[in-house]
């Protein structure tokens, strides 16, 4: 099983949303949600996935952005109201809890979310946590990283999860790059877990804020010869300055559609990558 960790944001969720209209996430694919502000778009998503009954992990405790405040806003009854009846009727949304050191701090707004059936525990110190609250617990799955101290003391039902993108300071320095990216879906089963979990080519670092880049950078995992997950990494050429971010994308994405011509890797995403390409072209 494979438990891709996305932040909610609007791009993301449209993403996950028309996957599963175009019945291209099965059922060994879970995506874990961690919302980011309560908007239409994050219930739209739930919505899509509920009606192709296609599983959602969404974590009722988020601990970046601002879900939890705006849901309890009352200017947004409405979406709180709705948020709730997709949680509450919806069998295929499984409630997602993050187990840490603030855990009492939100132990109130967990309790009134339901039962939950999915475990995050990622730092050493928050293991006594899970320990105390949750240990006997039926949870369907603990994600936990592949570490002594959390294989040691929480031995039911794991999930490794693991931040493998190699994150650069700026796009200008993938330039050239091809980095490995993971064997962990080879391995997780010879190595006692029931799936894996990555944040994917965004990694775990999470930012509100945008800016304007100097170069654009495009990048896409693929299968080496070795069955291996890699990254490659495309980026453009004139980035001396914020300007013609259209230009620096299509710079980056010739550099794409060259390299694919002996990759031959045929996806819903490089193909429509390739329908922007020649469209502008």
């Amino acid at each position: 099983m494979y438990f891709p960790y996305l932040r909610g944001r609007q791009f993301e969720l449209i993403a996950i949303r028309e996957m599963i209209e175009k019945n291209l996430i099965n059922d060994k694919v879970i995506p874990i949600i961690e919302p980011v502000k309560a908007s239409s778009t994050f219930l739209k998503t739930i919505e899509v996935s509920k009606e192709h009954d296609k599983a959602l992990a969404i974590i009722v405790n988020p601990k970046v952005g601002n879900f939890i405040k705006e849901i309890s806003n009352l200017k947004n009854e409405k979406i709180k109201e709705k948020y709730y009846d997709l949680l509450d009727f919806s069998d295929r949304i499984i409630h997602t809890r993050i187990i840490d050191m603030k855990f009492q701090e939100t132990i109130e707004f967990i309790n009134a979310n339901y039962n939950s059936k999915m475990a995050i525990c990622l730092n050493n110190d928050d293991i006594a946590i899970f320990e105390k609250y949750f240990k006997g617990n039926d949870f369907l799955y603990n994600i936990i990283p592949d570490k002594t101290e959390f294989r040691r003391r929480i031995r039911e039902n794991r999930v490794m999860i693991e931040d493998h993108f190699i994150k650069s300071e700026r796009n200008v320095d993938y330039l050239d790059k091809d980095d490995f990216f993971s064997r962990d879906h080879l391995y997780y089963k010879e190595d006692g877990y029931l799936g894996f979990s990555d944040y994917s080519i965004i990694g775990n670092e999470y930012s509100e804020t945008g800016f304007a880049p100097y170069a654009v950078a495009i990048h896409i995992i693929y299968f080496d010869e070795e069955k291996s997950l890699r990254v490659r990494h495309f980026v453009s050429d004139s980035n001396d300055d914020i300007s013609d971010i259209a230009g620096k994308f299509k710079e980056a994405m010739y550099k794409l559609v060259k390299w694919n011509k002996t990759a031959k890797l045929d996806t819903y995403g490089i193909r429509k990558l390739e329908e922007f390409y020649s469209l502008e072209s």
